[in-house]
């Protein structure tokens, strides 16, 4: 018997999590239902399975008032969360206690309030939360995770880590409803949460304070107009403006997904992002302590001239380096291979990754990181593969990530934003008890 899937938010994060069944799990699962404010969006994806991968279904469609009435109609086995990011933990909890299995985007939540009612409900139940942390599955943060382990440094002891969101994606951020702390949390918790996991995973270790700044520097009427670029302000959104020669114009005329569901319940997919109302940050700093005793020190920008990250961490007998260049992406709709195209370029003179390793008293050597096919570096199907697959390969390097280490990662993000507000350093357990036992990550579910 197929397993049967739902999916709340059909936004354009939904097709990762709907494509691999239409190309390679059609027999063991069935796409039973979507719950969204758009019939529009809803329709779209049906539209698209069938003329991209002559892939028929008939989901129901219900709105998001139904929530409830769709779970108990249609008796899931899972429920698959795309939803704004806001909402997340009261679907994960309202999808628990229906009794079903959870897929839920990252981040799990975006406060410590959500936080604590995940951990008492998930403890409560016994169905199981996965956290969709794609970029572990990339080929080269898995090499990073392998050397690690292996003792090529022997102990972590610290990390530096530096992200770099491009002018095109980076904005993007600022067109939509990630622009909105409500919605969101801010960049330390919808995107760093990405960054956060990573080095949780890396140090195998579960983050214990939390120091941070941040602040709007660059995107904002204010700061558009501090640098001269006040005629980019004239408008609220770029469909249907004279634009100009704005770098930042975005047009959805033709986009299905967004501008033809405008109409379904108001929501504006590119609002200009130099406008008054935009509360999150695009340049912080972060500085963290382990229970292990690492530290890190992190910093992610929004408005930077090309995309990627570059990683040291340092361990009692060496260091690690390693560089990740790509191409950015807006998602809009599309299919997993033309997401995947844009994602894997790389722009001219520069190099997709460089892993270099420098034990003390030896000489460097470069690592080969592995080529993979894909989405996200070729991480995206190897995660589908384990949320599909009726009998999912094997991960020697514990990549699958529970409700647990989906909330170690978004409390770092949550304490980094309660410290830039109050000037404090937060220790994480004071918000939410996370096992305060454990000291390793690979503890937690």
């Amino acid at each position: 018997m197929p397993k049967r899937y739902v999916y709340v938010g059909t936004g354009g994060r939904a097709a990762m999590f709907l494509h691999p069944i239409a190309l390679r799990y059609r027999d063991t699962a069935h796409i039973a239902a979507f719950c969204d404010p758009s019939p529009t969006r809803m329709q779209h994806h049906v539209d698209l399975l069938k003329d991209e991968f002559g892939f028929e279904v008939n989901p129901a469609f219900y709105s998001v008032e139904n929530f409830d009435r769709m779970l108990a109609e249609q008796k899931p086995d899972t429920v698959v969360i795309c939803s704004i990011d806001a909402t997340h933990a009261d679907y994960i909890i309202r999808s628990l206690r229906a009794g079903c299995d959870v897929i839920v985007e990252k981040p799990i939540a975006i406060d410590a309030d959500q936080c604590a009612a995940i951990q008492a409900a998930a403890r409560q139940s016994d169905r199981k939360v996965r956290v969709t942390f794609n970029y572990r599955w990339t080929p080269g943060v898995t090499k990073v995770r392998e050397v690690i382990a292996q003792g090529a440094i022997g102990t972590v002891q610290h990390a530096h880590m530096e992200y770099l969101l491009n002018t095109e994606h980076g904005a993007d951020y600022f067109r939509r409803w990630h622009s909105s702390m409500a919605n969101s949390g801010g960049l330390l918790v919808h995107k760093s949460t990405h960054h956060f996991d990573l080095v949780n995973w890396w140090f195998d270790s579960i983050p214990e304070t939390v120091f941070a700044n941040g602040r709007l520097a660059y995107y904002g009427k204010e700061n558009a107009i501090k640098r001269g670029d006040e005629r980019f302000t004239r408008y609220d959104r770029y469909t249907g403006n004279d634009t100009g020669d704005d770098p930042f114009a975005l047009d959805l005329s033709s986009n299905i997904l967004y501008y033809q569901a405008e109409k379904d319940n108001g929501y504006i997919r590119d609002r200009n992002v130099f406008r008054e109302d935009i509360d999150i940050y695009d340049t912080m700093s972060v500085t963290a302590t382990y229970r292990s005793g690492a530290i890190l020190t992190y910093s992610l920008v929004a408005y930077a001239p090309y995309e990627g990250f570059r990683v040291s961490i340092m361990g009692d007998r060496g260091r690690i380096e390693y560089r990740e260049t790509h191409g950015s992406h807006l998602i809009m709709g599309q299919t997993d291979a033309e997401l995947a195209e844009a994602q894997n370029a790389i722009p001219a003179g520069k190099k997709a990754c460089k892993l270099l390793i420098s034990p003390h008293f030896q000489d460097s050597y470069e690592v080969e990181i592995p080529t993979a096919s894909g989405g996200h570096g070729g991480g995206d199907p190897l995660i589908q593969d384990q949320i599909f697959s009726l009998n999912p390969p094997a991960d020697p390097w514990h990549r699958n990530a529970g409700w647990e280490q989906g909330l170690a990662s978004a409390m770092l993000g949550i304490c980094a934003n309660r410290s830039i507000k109050t000037g404090e350093r937060i220790t994480l357990t004071d918000l939410v008890p996370l096992r305060p036992e454990a000291i390793k990550l690979s503890e937690l579910i």
